[in-house]
């Protein structure tokens, strides 16, 4: 069957979204209303997303049983979520009943193939804080983009931003390679490292996967990469049919930044293309790792046309999405911050940037996120704390695994503690509480760190 394309069903017809309530499915759930689709739903649970969904008339059904199947049957397509599997009783319903049945991805893809500029952007690391840059540079500009962000966004009021222009933006996520169903017409890559080992055999294996999506481009636009990545430049050696714009830290890059200075942990600096300033930006977010996100929010904005100075102007506005660096409250004096950094080089990003700003002791609470990563990645987890002076490790998050009999977080907290890091495992969130309430003091830094429920420790320790 060929790939779904938004034509093949009528603009009133009904669409029935297996897993509605999740961040991402939610998002194309609220696009397809706006485009005048019905919609209905099922997930497991009620949510405040789910709610608002409900409150722009989705018909939405709570479990997933062959007796909410209601939807299905008067549906002319169903999208279901990457955690659907084959055996969900929506799923046979909708093969049996003859309804056109496709993922999230291609039904994402299928937007973005509405767009003149439906902007891709890709990476192991920066996703949603480069796609919430340019939402911000966008909005700014006055452009009135529709915006899909792996994450919460005070701008948009949530995931989603339903406009009415030409320019889309989303994030492309790598995993089960569903990016390759997407329609860029600019393929922006922020870097390339090892995760998602589930799914992928290794490095050499999700090099490929990106090099794939650098091709959708082909003849219809550009790719703009982090130059200074080797694994990025393994993934584009030899692609001359593309039309490649890079960014990095030094003038042998398109776009690179030029008098950094820090102000109070936030850095300042101009902004330059092929030799010549074309804006100054003054960041309100740490670390040197936004000051490339930024250079790819600047790059994207002047390669559609957009002002560099304007755009410059609007992410100077962004102030951060929810669990990247997000300040959560204060404890014995000490500011508590929590950030979704769940990969080694997330961790030592987020850690270095705290370093810049003024403290005592910086104390980080890290959650391991998924069994998989955690054994894949081990050398790399014990080397990716040196920045903090004090570590607790907790249990892992095994999302969509379980345990493998081996990858166990306290022998992990015991390698990082031969390094000469005072590190705690502790299991319980309650406990890590109390310890931390009896050993934090003024002046410290505390975060929460991990893609987990490491977060719900804030609700124990803020005062």
């Amino acid at each position: 069957m060929n790939r779904f394309v938004m034509s093949d069903i009528e603009k009133d017809a009904s669409i029935h979204f297996i897993g509605i309530g999740g961040i991402s499915m939610s998002g194309l759930a609220q696009i397809a209303l706006k485009d005048g689709y019905k919609v209905t739903g099922s997930d497991w649970n009620e949510s405040p997303i789910t709610q608002n969904l409900e409150k722009m008339g989705a018909n939405i059904v709570y479990g997933h049983d062959a007796c909410n199947t209601e939807g299905i049957s008067k549906a002319s397509l169903v999208v279901y979520t990457a955690a659907a599997k084959e055996d969900n009783p929506e799923i046979i319903a909708a093969k049996l009943k003859g309804v056109r049945l496709i993922d999230r991805a291609e039904f994402l893809g299928a937007v973005m193939k509405n767009y003149k500029h439906a902007v891709g952007v890709s990476g192991t690391h920066g996703k949603t804080t480069t796609t919430s840059m340019l939402a911000h540079a966008l909005i700014g500009a006055g452009l009135d983009p529709t915006i899909s962000v792996g994450g919460e966004l005070d701008l948009i009021g949530g995931n989603i931003r339903t406009g009415n222009s030409d320019y889309f933006v989303t994030e492309a996520c790598e995993y089960t390679n569903s990016f390759l169903k997407f329609y860029p017409t600019i393929a922006l890559i922020t870097n390339i490292e090892e995760d998602h080992l589930d799914f992928f055999s290794g490095i050499d294996e999700i090099i490929e996967s990106f090099r794939a999506f650098a091709y959708l481009t082909q003849d219809i636009g550009c790719v703009v990469a982090m130059g200074g990545d080797k694994n990025i430049q393994k993934a584009l050696e030899g692609a001359k049919e593309l039309n490649i714009i890079t960014y990095g830290m030094d003038d042998s890059f398109n776009y690179y930044p030029h008098n950094i200075v820090y102000h109070a942990g936030f850095p300042s600096f101009d902004v330059i293309k092929d030799g010549q300033k074309i804006c100054s930006l003054k960041m309100n977010v740490p670390g040197e790792h936004n000051i490339l996100n930024a250079l790819a929010a600047i790059a994207v904005c002047n390669i559609s046309g957009i002002d560099a100075n304007t755009a410059a102007r609007g992410i100077e506005s962004f102030k951060g999405t929810h669990r990247r660096f997000e300040k959560k409250g204060f404890l014995n004096g000490a500011v508590a911050i929590d950030d979704y950094a769940h990969h080694p080089t997330e961790i030592k990003a987020t850690l270095n940037a705290a370093k810049k700003f003024p403290h005592n002791k910086i104390w980080c609470v890290f959650q391991p996120h998924t069994y998989s990563r955690t054994r894949t990645l081990w050398k790399e987890f014990t080397e990716a704390f040196d920045s903090a002076d004090e570590l607790i490790l907790t249990h892992i998050y095994a999302a969509r695994e379980k345990f493998d009999g081996i990858t166990k977080p306290e022998i992990l907290a015991e390698e990082i503690k031969q390094r000469g890091i005072s590190t705690h495992y502790i299991d319980k969130f309650e406990d890590i509480a109390a310890f931390l309430k009896e050993n934090v003091h003024e002046g410290d830094i505390v975060f929460t760190m991990g893609a987990g429920d490491v977060v719900d420790i804030n609700n124990l320790i803020i005062e």
